[in-house]
């Protein structure tokens, strides 16, 4: 059941989400060579804490983290621990916030030092692929119109999106309906309308969409081990058009 938003409740989820910019933009000075991510997790929790908000992904589905830190071909999900971030790396970092019952979700992937011409371009491609899905989350629009304005960005630049895994509804729960692929075909799915709020996440994969969970039940990696990027914004849709509750 698709749940619309009261202008009160977008403020809310606003607040949830802010509570997450606040904890991406501590963590982006922290991105360096020979950090660990369970280190980067550390002082997420913290500044969740502080601020006044809960973990929202501690204890989901028996995940114990604040975090989830992706590196490489590691695509979603990743658990932080005692790995440590390399020259050349791209960790993607995940983060949700739960504050006064609303939820908040956002994501974004870093580069570690001086990565390669490939990786700069994976990381452009990624971004720019989520701006042109949220220029498609008008009222009246359909919903796999942000699908197809996603995957178009991707594949004419060569690269693929994930298809096991999509964005999603988001409100007092961390995951609502509607499920949001990153494909589909342009004129279908629902029709958007006010106060719906989407957390719209691109997986972009170097290589094939194909991915695999590794063993830890957890971890979602690229099948052919090329690298992969997570970009990810919370976004309400008003009559004024798309409104970024997550923007820094």
């Amino acid at each position: 059941m698709i749940c619309l938003k009261s202008p009160d409740e977008i403020e809310k989820l606003r607040v949830a989400n802010q509570i997450v910019v606040l904890v991406m933009k501590t963590l982006k000075g922290l991105v360096q060579p020979g950090i660990t991510t369970q280190e980067l997790d550390r002082v997420a929790e913290e500044t969740i804490l502080k601020a006044g908000g809960k973990p929202a992904f501690k204890g989901y589905r028996g995940f114990a983290h604040a975090l989830c830190v992706s590196v490489n071909e590691e695509v979603v999900h990743g658990i932080p621990g005692p790995r440590k971030l390399k020259e050349g790396d791209i960790v993607s970092i995940d983060c949700g916030v739960s504050k006064e019952g609303f939820c908040g979700d956002h994501a974004w992937s870093f580069s570690v030092g001086i990565v390669s011409d490939e990786a700069k371009k994976l990381l452009k491609v990624g971004e720019e692929s989520l701006y042109r899905g949220i220029e498609e989350a008008q009222v009246g629009n359909r919903l796999f119109d942000i699908s197809v304005a996603i995957q178009t960005v991707v594949e004419s630049n060569g690269f693929s999106v994930v298809r096991d895994f999509v964005g999603h509804g988001i409100g007092k729960e961390l995951h609502e309906d509607p499920q949001l692929p990153n494909f589909g075909i342009k004129g279908t799915g629902i029709r958007l309308k006010a106060g719906l709020v989407l957390a719209m996440e691109p997986m972009v994969n170097a290589g094939g969409w194909e991915v695999e969970v590794l063993g830890d039940g957890w971890t979602v990696v690229t099948k052919d081990r090329k690298g992969s990027v997570h970009f990810e914004h919370s976004v309400a849709l008003t009559e004024k058009g798309p409104d970024i509750l997550s923007k820094w």
